[in-house]
């Protein structure tokens, strides 16, 4: 009859295979029982209706089944508690990191990438006033305009004249705009007119290289990636090359785009990319006689904020500062820094040093607090955080 170590011994043979680690280093062991050539293997999965749970199972029953001394196995399954799949997701973004490609940002720069499930909601003029928000109060930050095909960025900070050069190391250094480090295909180009006709490799190979072949200031507190609408190559390469990025959705208040919003957290979860909130744009509009009219409807940017179990960062309402800044290259948050629009921008970016303050600023106990706090709220899991894909094992 073999021990219980040599049975865990076998079991690190079995593969999930979404995540490629193997069950007993992922935690889906719980126990096992040995009793006169029965061996009992207790797992827990995410979900106890994993479309893998039968391959899983089957598995471990030949894996177990080929000791010597083992006359039957028997696979008992039950759900993971939220701790438990907190743990297994803190397995997953490790050796994530650990296959991660080599790039210049440092390990200690925060990643947040600001996405959406569509166009024209509003996500880069949130991206270039966040970073702006977050470098005022004093931290180094920088901006990278991955919306490759798309870019908008060097026009909203009001340096499309303006070219990348690369330094005597050979890296492309940085343009400073606003207190921020900025990278775009907007400055690589002569004309902002020209149309970019990449197919998805060469976008993906885009993003490698300002993340590999741009020298990033090392003490970056914040690397903010205003990312393509969508869930395309450009969003799973940055899972590949950055797994400690961490994902802001933005979406208007409209069940339509609020449904679309879901898609891009759903790619988040299957990319092992924490969610760390919402904002919600274009949240109405109020006159000077204080009359409020919800334009595009009300409540989608909560709703959604509450169906991933993550906090709304803020609503944005509808502002005249926000366009005539982005076309004047003039960010709200800093030329208008009273407006209702940057107020709420301003807000959502101190909620999001909060939720994920410089390295610098964060001892291991707070880092513990803190997760033991999110722990403990309704519905389990971290908040600010991805839980698993349904589905997944």
């Amino acid at each position: 009859m073999p021990t219980v170590a040599e049975v865990e011994t076998a079991l690190r043979g079995v593969i999930d295979p979404e995540l490629g680690a193997d069950v007993v280093e992922l935690g889906m062991v719980r126990r096992i029982d040995l009793a006169d050539g029965l061996a009992t293997i207790h797992l827990a999965l995410t979900i106890a209706a994993c479309p893998l749970r039968d391959q899983i199972e089957g598995d471990v029953q030949r894996r177990v089944s080929s000791l010597p001394g083992i006359a039957g196995v028997e696979v008992r399954v039950a759900a993971m508690d939220a701790a438990q799949r907190a743990a297994l997701m803190g397995v997953a973004r490790r050796r994530a990191r650990e296959r991660a490609d080599v790039t210049m940002v440092s390990p200690t720069t925060r990643v947040i990438a600001v996405g959406s499930g569509k166009g024209g909601v509003g996500k880069s003029s949130l991206s270039v006033n966040l970073a702006v928000a977050l470098a005022a109060t004093g931290q180094r930050v920088g901006l990278l305009d991955a919306d490759i095909w798309g870019f908008s960025i060097p026009r909203m900070l009001g340096v499309t004249g303006a070219r990348l050069e690369a330094g005597p190391d050979r890296k492309i250094a940085p343009l400073r705009a606003w207190g921020l480090e900025l990278v775009s295909t907007g400055l690589l180009l002569d004309d902002e007119d020209r149309a970019l006709m990449w197919r998805g490799l060469m976008l993906s190979k885009a993003l490698e290289q300002f993340l590999r072949d741009v020298a990033w200031d090392p003490a970056l507190d914040y690397l903010l990636l205003d990312l393509p609408p969508g869930t395309g190559d450009v969003q799973m390469a940055l899972a590949r090359l950055l797994p400690q990025a961490e994902l802001v959705v933005v979406t208007t208040p409209q069940k339509a785009a609020q449904k679309v919003a879901v898609r891009v957290a759903d790619m988040a979860r299957r990319s092992y990319l924490p969610v760390v909130g919402v904002i919600e744009n274009m949240s109405g509009f109020t006159t000077e006689d204080g009359r409020h009219y919800p334009l595009f409807g009300s409540g989608g940017g909560q709703e959604l904020a509450d169906e991933l179990g993550v906090p709304l960062l803020a609503r944005v309402p509808l502002d005249p500062f926000v366009v005539e800044g982005g076309d004047a290259g003039s960010p709200v948050v800093a030329a208008h820094p009273a407006a209702p629009s940057a107020r709420a921008i301003t807000a959502a970016a101190a909620r999001l040093k909060e939720l994920v303050p410089p390295a610098s600023a964060e001892t291991c106990t707070a880092r513990v607090a803190r997760l033991a706090e999110q722990l403990e709220e309704p519905g389990g899991d971290e908040p600010g955080r991805a839980v698993p894909p349904t589905g997944r094992a």
